[in-house]
């Protein structure tokens, strides 16, 4: 099973599957107390200690009055990757209850679907 996708800067995509009871932080971790693996995205193996501070313990500085590169503001930056300022200096998917369903308490979104 896929349990999300760290990508830089952004809140950590935790990915949610409503159809195998699986909508929550707390749930992949009942799911993962189950037994098992956790593997990373080039196969090794990860604690769960490591996977929370991938999840829970994300951030960085970011100076949010200057605009990213190639954008004229961060208005359109939001706007064109669906995404707004989250906490910890992230940025964080937009809910729009197709893609993003929720925001975490901490630094991750709710994300169904396919990852890639």
């Amino acid at each position: 099973m896929h349990i999300g996708k760290s990508s830089g800067g952004w809140c950590f995509s935790l990915h949610v599957i409503p159809e195998s009871g699986i909508n929550t932080l707390l749930d992949w971790y009942n799911e993962i107390a189950k037994g098992g693996v956790i593997k990373n995205e080039y196969d090794e193996i990860i604690t769960v200690d490591e996977l929370r501070g991938i999840i829970q313990n994300r951030g960085r500085e970011k100076d949010w009055n200057k605009p990213p590169y190639m954008y004229d503001s961060w208005a359109e930056f939001h706007r064109l990757n669906n995404s707004e300022k989250g906490p910890n200096g992230l940025l964080r998917h937009k809910i729009d209850n197709r893609h993003c369903v929720g925001h975490g308490e901490g630094t991750w979104d709710l994300i169904t679907g396919e990852f890639s």
